[in-house]
């Protein structure tokens, strides 16, 4: 009888590790999926990861990242996090597969800022703007790192805190050339 009770432990203890590799393999694929998806809102192929971080992040074994199919440890997650200019939690999935903070945006009138003119600038009082602007991106969801359109409301918050009002700190924008054409 004690044999049986320990074929029948076994057999529980193997179902347990099979439950956790299925659970390790579905994470792996929602990480993967995040890892593409920040990957394609920047613009950037597996080939231009590949070439861009000289080599450091090969297009097939991202690609098999991204499929779910390897798993990334944590010190290359945090490489490709940097790569990106992200944060590590951006690259990870939310609970229950909800991407973090992914909300819809309200407001009808809007400014495009162009994120790498702003990058650029350097003045302090810009400095405001990018970290109001980053926080929005995080948010958003949004990483394509060239141009984040963002509500005339929100711009008026930043306005106030510079003290400019909606209309001078627009016109303020334009002079630094960082209102984007996005006709162009």
């Amino acid at each position: 009888m004690g044999r049986k009770l320990s074929t029948d432990i076994d057999i529980t203890e193997d179902s347990a590790e099979l439950d956790n590799s299925a659970d390790r393999g579905e994470y792996a694929r929602r990480v993967g999926s995040r890892l593409r998806e920040i990957r394609r809102q920047q613009g950037m192929s597996l080939h231009d990861v590949e070439a861009q971080s000289g080599k450091e992040f090969k297009a097939s074994v991202l690609g098999a990242y991204e499929r779910g199919e390897r798993s990334i440890s944590v010190p290359r997650l945090s490489r490709l996090a940097e790569f990106y200019s992200v944060s590590v939690d951006q690259l990870l999935p939310g609970e229950d597969g909800v991407i973090h903070g992914r909300e819809t945006r309200g407001g009808s009138e809007t400014v495009a800022i162009d994120l790498r003119v702003l990058r650029r600038n350097g003045s302090a009082e810009m400095a405001v703007l990018e970290r109001y602007l980053t926080r929005i991106q995080l948010e958003r969801q949004d990483f394509n790192g060239r141009v984040l359109t963002i509500r005339r409301d929100d711009l008026r918050t930043i306005g106030h805190l510079l003290d400019l009002d909606l209309d001078d700190f627009v016109e303020r924008l334009g002079e630094m050339g960082l209102l984007a054409d996005l006709g162009a």
